[in-house]
């Protein structure tokens, strides 16, 4: 939080008051895809994906979470945010992929934080603004990249994914299947 805010001892007080602390297993489904989505997890270590199923039944992943300071999309929250917000049922199914600890908001925590704390406001503001912008990239280079081009930005820009998550999952987020993957990192 520091990274955005100034944290005062009051306002970290209140947030430990409507927080909580969760370790998940591995291999642990967090928000199945069809279900409300009225958590929101930040992941203080250990990593895991959210993926959806597309029109043919294969399921393709959309973001990893994870907090590692080399990346340029970590401390994002790892949950759905479109459902969070509507209350509409997930889109994504958020599975853990090693233990994770996590700090977790409900719904009514966030709200509650929202309207009582400035700091807290201006913090899901930041984070949120983040969140849009690496959604915004995600899908214009999934939109617009041939797949040489996305292997190329990841390698470029998030190279530490290639040895955090397996050949299979970086492929899936890539559009992409596992052997086109080892096809293209053969060529380079």
């Amino acid at each position: 939080m520091r990274k955005y805010v100034d944290l005062d001892p009051d306002t970290m007080d209140v947030i430990a008051a409507h927080s909580g602390e969760l370790t998940i297993p591995p291999k642990h489904i967090i928000l199945h895809e069809g279900s409300p989505s009225d958590k929101v997890h930040f992941i203080v270590s250990g990593t895991a994906r959210s993926y959806y199923t597309d029109f043919s039944g294969k399921t393709v992943t959309w973001s990893f979470h994870f907090n590692n300071e080399a990346s340029n999309s970590r401390n994002l929250f790892a949950v759905d945010y479109r459902a969070f917000l509507n209350n509409q049922p997930s889109s994504v199914t958020i599975e853990t992929l090693s233990e994770v600890n996590a700090i977790t908001f409900s719904k009514a925590q966030v709200t509650y934080l929202i309207e009582k704390s400035l700091i807290y406001e201006r913090w899901m503001r930041k984070l949120n603004e983040n969140a849009f912008m690496q959604m915004y990239d995600r899908a214009f280079t999934l939109l617009t990249m041939a797949a040489t081009e996305r292997y190329n930005k990841l390698v470029n820009e998030e190279p530490h994914l290639l040895q955090m998550f397996s050949n299979y999952y970086v492929a899936s987020y890539l559009g992409i299947a596992p052997q086109s993957l080892s096809r293209i990192r053969s060529q380079h």
